[in-house]
Parts: structure tokens; C-alpha cells; sequence
């Protein structure tokens, strides 16, 4: 990284920027061709693996890219408020973010896909639910795990 003043590796101070945040783009590679799609997630940290939780439809053009090549980049950020100065340059925004590399994989038990699209609804509502069999059953659920991932953060001093 090359700004090292704004490098945030603290695993309390990363799960702060995951808690704050509710979107995650994941980058894939098609072919030839980037693809970046924003999705709502859940996450959760288990030894030094950090992983992200998706659900999505059963076809389209996420889920053949990640067939065909499971490996992705993945961003979570958060936008604070703009930072203005009298020289246009230094003008910005305060934010906090992290930015790493993963395989994503597809859960097919209906246990687990239970448990992952519980793990998105705490994250995203602040609650708790259950879901049903034939809900798990009816979406595509898939898992980003890293070990290759850092944050970043732009704030007051």
C-alpha cells in the first residue's frame, strides 16, 4: 500500500469498516472482459480468513463467470463526508474501505445456505431470522473466503 499513513491491518479496526459498510463489489474476469457487480452481503471472520456471504438468482451472468473461474477481487466501502479546501486537489472524501482477493465458492448444503443468508440478514437489518428450507432453496448462495485482505481509511485527525 502505498499510503502506509492510512493503512488500517488492526482486526478490531477492519471489522468496524464491515460493520459500518452493506455493499461489497466483486470483481470477476470474463474471458477477457472485467465485470464488477455491487452486492448486499454478510461476513464473518473465522481465524485469519475473512469471509463474505452473497446470495443471488440461480442463472445469470455472475454465477457462469464464477463457474468458470472462482478467483475475484472484492472492495467494501464506505463513503464519509466530503473533505473541501481552497485548493481543488486536496478536496475528497473521508471514507473507510477494504479491498482484497479471494476464490468465491458456491454453498449447495441447504444448512449452510441457511446459515449464510442469516449471517446477510443480521448484517444488513441488525436482526436475526431464520430461514426456511425452500427459502435457501430458491436463490443461489456463494462465499468469498480471504486471506488477502487490508484496509484503508481517510479520516479527521
Amino acid at each position: 500500500m502505498r499510503r502506509k499513513d492510512r493503512e488500517v491491518s488492526d482486526i478490531k479496526a477492519i471489522t468496524d469498516i464491515l460493520e459500518l459498510c452493506r455493499t461489497a463489489s466483486i470483481a470477476m474476469a470474463d474471458e477477457q472482459t472485467p465485470y464488477v457487480v455491487p452486492l448486499s452481503y454478510g461476513y464473518e471472520l473465522k481465524g485469519d480468513a475473512l469471509i463474505l456471504y452473497f446470495h443471488c438468482a440461480k442463472e445469470g451472468r455472475k454465477t457462469d463467470i464464477l463457474r468458470r473461474n472462482n478467483r475475484v477481487c472484492f472492495t467494501v466501502f464506505c463513503e464519509g463526508e466530503p473533505v473541501q479546501t481552497e485548493i481543488p486537489c486536496n478536496c475528497g472524501y473521508y471514507f473507510s474501505s477494504i479491498i482484497g482477493n479471494g476464490t468465491a465458492q458456491f454453498i449447495e448444503d441447504p444448512d449452510e445456505k441457511r446459515y449464510a443468508l442469516g449471517k446477510m440478514f443480521e448484517h444488513q437489518t441488525g436482526k436475526k431470522a431464520e430461514f426456511t428450507r425452500a427459502q435457501a432453496d430458491s436463490v443461489c448462495v456463494f462465499q468469498i473466503v480471504s486471506r488477502d485482505f487490508t484496509g484503508k481509511r481517510k479520516s479527521r485527525q
